[in-house]
């Protein structure tokens, strides 16, 4: 079988998802192949592993470019042939909809809906458009139960399959002391300093400008406290110039699991998520949390894992960060029930899930017993292939 991805975003939670998933596929004995822009995380992690990956131009948002990018989306198409085109976040939704339109069977992953993310009437047209392109969708995968509610509630039209985001339990787990003080001694932060962690694209969506509000009511709680946000995004400018004592910011990274044992909580004021990955792999860690009360957050964090906050309260969530961060024992508590919940979200149930989606749809007829063992329906059509420094 052969299974195209196609993906805008290359680096954050969209860019880690598609590099886990293509190369879950692959396991499987699936040709598999990436459309997307060079350069970024996910060009990078894609050669690492082997994936076979295309060059596809494209920007995050609608532009006058938009009708090129689909024409070059619709050449890659017919060169790759593939049973299931794979449409991952709303710009490849965008294009590859309008490129297909129908005539191959289409998988659409908003990992996040795209009128979730405006205002006014653009938010309007972008719900506007989802409606219309569900004619052109034989089923939309929800990485959460609330991606899905929103789907219904807004009317957006077609066959839904909730595939819940995961996971990697072995590479995610929690520190021990001794892992704990080498973290800080890596990252330059004091072994006795309290500390709070926020990690992802610095945007409107994930809500630091209301961390960065609340953090002088966190530190006259706790005076010695320090934040650190970690990641780069269009908000870090304006930030930075607002930045409060104890508040560093520090560039995205590629492995954040020394932020996870180094963090006393980790905190996520998010505006909208789909399934935040950031949330699941700090619950892995053992990391008490405290996250903004909407869908793709709140389902993961029960009573006893952490503090859920009205979504736009600074108040709240210094409140909730300042009881964490002077309570080592209730740190402790919801650390302990946070690896316990975050075995619910094991990696390998999610891609086992994908894989069966997909294989219904290329091969309606097929047994899901029978899936991993059946090679392409045609040869493979010879690819070119760009290397990770092609502009």
């Amino acid at each position: 079988m052969i299974v195209l991805h196609v993906a805008q975003p290359t680096d954050a939670g969209v860019a880690r998802y598609v590099a886990a998933a293509t190369v879950d596929q692959l396991t499987r004995g699936w040709r598999v192949v990436v459309a997307c822009p060079s350069g970024g995380r996910l060009a990078a992690e894609l050669t690492a592993h082997g994936v076979p990956r295309l060059h596809w131009a494209a920007t995050r948002s609608p532009s006058v470019d938009t009708v090129g990018e689909t024409q070059r989306l619709r050449r890659l198409i017919s060169q790759v042939d593939p049973d299931v085109v794979h449409l991952h976040s709303s710009k490849a939704g965008l294009a590859g909809r309008l490129a297909v339109r129908g005539a191959r069977p289409t998988l659409f992953q908003p990992h996040g809906w795209s009128w979730l993310a405006a205002r006014g009437a653009t938010a309007r047209g972008a719900l506007a458009w989802e409606r219309l392109a569900a004619r052109w969708t034989d089923v939309c995968v929800c990485v959460g139960e609330g991606e899905a509610a929103h789907a219904r509630h807004r009317r957006v039209g077609t066959r839904h399959e909730v595939v819940r985001n995961g996971v990697d339990l072995a590479n995610f787990a929690p520190a021990g002391e001794q892992a704990r003080a080498a973290a800080r001694d890596r990252l330059g932060i004091g072994r006795d300093v309290p500390l709070a962690v926020c990690l992802g694209r610095i945007t409107r969506q994930k809500g630091q400008d209301v961390l960065v509000t609340a953090w002088p009511q966190v530190r006259e709680h706790c005076p010695a406290a320090q934040l650190c946000i970690v990641g780069d995004g269009d908000l870090r400018p304006a930030l930075r110039v607002d930045t409060q004592r104890g508040v560093r910011f520090v560039p995205p990274v590629t492995d954040p699991r020394p932020w996870y044992a180094a963090a006393d909580v980790v905190v996520l004021p998010s505006r909208w998520e789909g399934l935040s990955l950031t949330l699941l792999e700090a619950l892995a860690s053992g990391c008490s949390v405290v996250v903004s009360d909407i869908p793709g957050l709140a389902d993961a964090v029960s009573t006893g894992v952490g503090a859920r906050v009205p979504v736009g309260d600074s108040r709240a969530v210094a409140q909730a960060l300042a009881r964490r961060l002077t309570d080592a024992d209730l740190r402790a508590a919801e650390g302990h029930a946070a690896a316990l919940a975050a075995r619910a979200f094991d990696a390998r149930r999610t891609y086992e899930q994908l894989a069966a989606v997909t294989v219904q749809l290329a091969q309606p007829s097929v047994g899901l017993a029978d899936y991993p063992n059946r090679g392409p329906r045609r040869p493979p059509t010879p690819l070119r292939f760009v290397s990770r420094s092609h502009k």
